[in-house]
């Protein structure tokens, strides 16, 4: 099954993932640079903070804590250094830390010296430049998962769409090279079955085609901030996971349909971008 994983910086709400089946509940520190590139688009922009580490470390009990940290960056008056927010992100309860929108070898190898394997390590490959320097990342002993942002990794290749990544072969090539290394990957978002202008039961499928082990659980699959019921806000992740799930064993079983899905999606994104 999948390791779904949901962004969020409220206590009740990662209890809900939780239990609900969410694999990984995910604080977002990353903002330096996240405004300017994505400004004016429909995205999620979180404001999580250092604290919100520990106080959603207190909160979960199962499920583990994926923290993306903010770009190598030197300390500011504004913010701190990289060392100093990795350090204190492990130290509030971190289980994973991804690193984001790294472009160089050298931002990466940094990044795993600051860790020094305290906890597991997650690669967001979403610049141009890090897929082609890409086998040479491959070879830094330390990283343990790797996630393919679709969307920068879009905006990066001037695409209007992101998910063109999936039918131009540019994340199968990825996942490939991932694989060929014995390193766990995943791409993109999932949305709630049926739903998504590419439906999450197609996107599904090239996961299960491509191998992939974890997808990002969108904002539409569950938007908090629309809905301000507890109990609807349980019963919305209940439901969507255990359809998620029930599909996951479908796909399990008809490995065969994949490369028939490819072609379905393909024709899809053509007419999106049409």
């Amino acid at each position: 099954m999948l390791n779904l994983m949901y962004i969020t910086n409220r206590p009740e709400i990662a209890q809900i993932a939780e239990s609900a089946g969410v694999d990984r509940i995910f604080v977002d520190l990353e903002y330096i640079g996240k405004a300017d590139r994505q400004g004016g688009m429909d995205t999620v922009q979180s404001k999580h903070t250092l604290e919100d580490v520990k106080k959603i470390s207190k909160a979960i009990t199962m499920a583990e804590l994926l923290v993306r940290v903010n770009p190598i960056h030197e300390a500011t008056q504004e913010y701190c250094s990289s060392k100093e927010e990795i350090d204190t992100a492990i130290a509030n309860g971190a289980d994973i830390l991804m690193l984001p929108f790294f472009k160089t070898l050298n931002e990466v190898a940094q990044f795993l010296t600051y860790v020094d394997g305290r906890v597991k390590t997650m690669l967001l490959v979403e610049t141009p430049e890090a897929v082609a320097i890409i086998d040479e990342i491959l070879q830094l002993k330390g990283i343990d998962y790797i996630h393919i942002g679709l969307n920068d990794l879009s905006l990066g290749y001037g695409m209007k769409f992101m998910f063109q990544l999936l039918v131009d072969g540019t994340v199968e090539r990825l996942c490939t090279k991932f694989r060929e290394k014995g390193i766990s990957y995943g791409f993109g978002g999932i949305a709630s079955l049926g739903k998504g202008m590419i439906p999450a039961e197609m996107v599904i499928r090239e996961h299960y085609r491509l191998g992939s082990t974890c997808a990002i659980l969108s904002r539409s699959f569950c938007n908090v901030d629309e809905i301000e019921h507890l109990g609807v806000i349980s019963s919305t992740f209940v439901n969507g996971i255990r359809e998620i799930r029930t599909f996951e064993e479908e796909c399990q079983e008809y490995i065969g349909y994949f490369m028939d899905n490819k072609w379905k999606l393909e024709e899809s994104v053509k007419k999106i971008i049409q």
